[in-house]
């Protein structure tokens, strides 16, 4: 083991449901990555304890690591985690009078529209918790009803007494007048001193109405939560040494100052899976040249895909937790990442028909799979590879954990029973049938938009993503794989690669036959002058390369749905942009719905600047410590099962010994400390330069 570089160290974290990662980079590109299971309730424990494994792999303490490091990128999914365990704060939405099913209403839209079995669901904050107030402002900012303060005094004093732990307030029009809302907040202040609470034309400015008050409800709820939870993840980095430039990672595929998630807590929803395909990006255009890339990330509890076209990130403005139409909507535009709950943690059971089922449900990292010996009985994905032979028990995490071989075929054996099959053919149709979820995620993401999956490079990350991902690949007609050397820590990965991003959104509503010209141009100086604001407070220590770009929302008259067009330059400025920018509308309308309507006027309603700040990015071909020490010699042998070989005598390679040029052919396995790859029959793993692994079949 070499010294550590003395060199200025970054560092990037990723607290999930099950295991917390830990990316460690130095100036001239040494990786380190290490990996904990997360403590739900005690979250700096587990990054603590992930810290101390980065360190030790360094040697040298934590508090010498901390200190030498001048960035350090925290991530999180307990806001994602809070919401769908329903733990977050209890919460009253204050709405204007004769409005208080916004929530329960929805946008409408069914998944299943005729399926009446189903129960309809509830609504983000209850309907004894949504409070009514007097008071009206039309869509051109003017008070048709004023402010009845004295009601608003005494619907605060209920939610009171109903044990209120937050508030959200979100009147009709008041991102055309928030005088209503201003009000509203010094109410609450006064009222309930020390409730959090949040404002709709703050938080997310746009038109329609139930999204806003959906974020806007979301944003509230976590705000208890995550005003406690960051700043003791910050006092207890500074505790322990640390003294560099603190971001956090928002929904938007970057990350902004640790202060400005405290305050909008809501771009922390999603924001850890947002991270995967930032790293997916960077290593499709480092290793392929590529800009199309359809990014995987398993981990414990979840699989997650997102995707890189033209070299860009790909953004949507649907981001639900939950099932769709079901879940709730944050309304916020974010980075277009779909989960499933197909993770290694994801347990199998038998439905009432008979019939073997993977997911949604987790065994989380307490008590975790059955192999974790921490009490879990339920089997898992990850205890079907254990049973196959797929995972090295004694290298489990780099070694740190032994894995339970008999409590995993202990746990199959019961389904084996039930199903009356061979104990392997359980744990290899347990696999299968978590395959064929995740085969459907990315489908549902990439061809029925439109898009050919074989023209893009498909990268994998996640610590159970060697697993699986080359019978999915298989199956898409995908012939290659990237999975990366740091494949088990791939959304921290992500974030030693991203550069801070920050969106600012304006509501103005035109169209393209009676385009408002001196309007949009008002609109957009008002987010020019916002960008401007925030870039000025930015610590200087940070500042890099600072772009601009622009978009706007639009649809054809009388539709529901938007697409969000990106702005040549920086707005409409004469007749020839907008006929380009309307041009660009029907091409997106009809790649996306295979159907243009020339003739029809097009709605614009929403324009959206967005500040993209670069950071110091760690090099991506320099090798890790170690890479390169020796050859394809394998390091051992162990048994494994394959549909129609049955169970094989395999090799087993450890990553950190193979050389860049190194050829694996499968059947093989190749483990790392944070995962392992499965080389399936006939494909084979090349070791890029970087350390990287592309696999390729035939």
């Amino acid at each position: 083991m070499t010294a550590p570089n003395p060199a200025t160290a970054r560092i990037a974290c990723d607290v999930g449901g099950t295991f917390t990662d830990v990316v460690v980079s130095d100036a001239d590109g040494r990786l380190d990555v290490a990996k904990a299971l997360t403590q739900p309730r005690d979250l700096f424990a587990g990054l603590g304890s992930a810290l101390e494994r980065a360190a030790a792999q360094l040697e040298e303490s934590v508090e010498r690591l901390l200190g030498r490091t001048s960035l350090f990128v925290f991530s999180t999914t307990q806001a994602t985690n809070a919401i769908l365990e329903g733990t977050t704060a209890r919460t009253a939405l204050l709405c204007t009078e004769g409005f208080p099913d916004i929530l329960v209403r929805r946008e409408g839209g069914s998944l299943r529209p005729y399926d009446y079995t189903r129960p309809y669901p509830d609504p983000y904050v209850p309907r004894r918790l949504t409070f009514e107030i007097p008071e009206r402002i039309d869509a051109d900012g003017q008070v048709v009803t004023a402010l009845d303060e004295a009601a608003a005094r005494e619907r605060l004093g209920q939610a009171r007494e109903l044990g209120v732990e937050a508030v959200a307030v979100c009147l009709l029009w008041s991102i055309a007048n928030p005088e209503h809302e201003l009000a509203l907040g010094r109410l609450i202040e006064r009222e309930l001193p020390g409730t959090p609470y949040s404002l709709s034309h703050r938080l997310n400015p746009i038109v329609r109405e139930y999204r806003r008050a959906s974020g806007t409800s979301i944003d509230a709820s976590l705000k208890p939560l995550m005003q406690r939870h960051l700043p003791e993840i910050a006092s207890g980095l500074r505790e322990r040494g640390f003294d560099g430039e603190l971001l956090a990672a928002s929904a938007a595929g970057g990350v902004v100052p640790m202060s400005e998630l405290v305050e909008r807590p809501l771009w922390s929803v999603r924001s850890g899976p947002s991270l995967a395909p930032v790293a997916g990006r960077a290593l499709a255009l480092a290793e392929n040249d590529s800009g199309e890339a359809i990014v995987c990330d398993t981990g414990g509890t979840s699989f997650d895909v997102g995707l890189v076209r033209g070299g860009e990130l790909v953004f949507t403005g649907e981001t639900w937790l939950g099932e769709q139409f079901c879940g709730h909507l944050t309304g916020l535009s974010s980075v277009d990442v779909r989960s499933i709950g197909a993770g290694g943690g994801s347990i199998a059971w038998i439905d009432p028909g008979g019939l073997l089922r993977v997911g949604p449900q987790s065994a989380g990292a307490d008590p975790g799979p059955a192999c974790y010996g921490r009490g879990g009985t339920l089997a898992t994905v990850t205890d079907a590879a254990l049973t196959l032979g797929y995972i090295d028990p004694d290298r489990f995490l780099g070694g740190a954990m032994a894995l339970d071989v008999g409590a995993a075929e202990q746990a199959l054996g019961e389904l084996a029973a039930t199903l009356e099959i061979p104990l392997r053919e359980a744990a290899h149709a347990v696999l299968a049938i978590a395959n064929e979820r995740m085969i459907s995620a990315i489908a549902e993401m990439t061809v029925d938009e439109g898009i050919d999956p074989r023209e893009s490079t498909l990268v994998a990350g996640g610590g159970a993503a060697g697993l699986t991902i080359l019978p999915i690949a298989q199956e898409l007609g995908c012939r290659e794989v990237l999975i990366p050397r740091a494949a088990g820590v791939l959304s921290a990965f992500g974030g030693q690669h991203s550069d801070i991003v920050r969106d600012f959104t304006a509501p103005f509503v035109t169209d393209s036959r009676e385009f408002d010209f001196a309007g949009v141009r008002r609109t957009l100086e008002d987010l020019r002058e916002q960008m401007r604001a925030f870039e000025d407070e930015l610590p200087e220590t940070l500042l890099g390369e600072v772009r601009r770009s622009w978009f706007v929302e639009a649809r054809y008259a009388h539709q529901v749905w938007d697409i969000s067009l990106p702005l040549a330059g920086e707005g409409v400025v004469d007749k020839h942009a907008l006929d380009l920018l309307v041009a660009s509308f029907h091409d997106a309308h009809e790649r996306i719905f295979a159907v243009r309507e020339p003739g029809q006027r097009v709605e614009l309603s929403q324009w959206k600047g967005r500040v993209t700040v670069s950071t110091r990015k760690p090099p991506l071909d320099a090798l890790r410590d170690g890479v390169g020490a020796t050859t394809e010699e394998a390091a051992a042998r162990r048994t494994a099962f394959f549909p129609g070989l049955g169970e094989v005598e395999i090799p087993v390679h450890l990553g950190e010994r193979l050389a860049p040029g190194s050829r694996i052919d499968g059947p093989a396995l190749v483990i790392e400390p944070e995962t392992t790859i499965v080389v399936y029959p006939g494909w084979s793993a090349h070791v890029t330069a970087a350390g990287n692994y592309r696999l390729a079949l035939g």
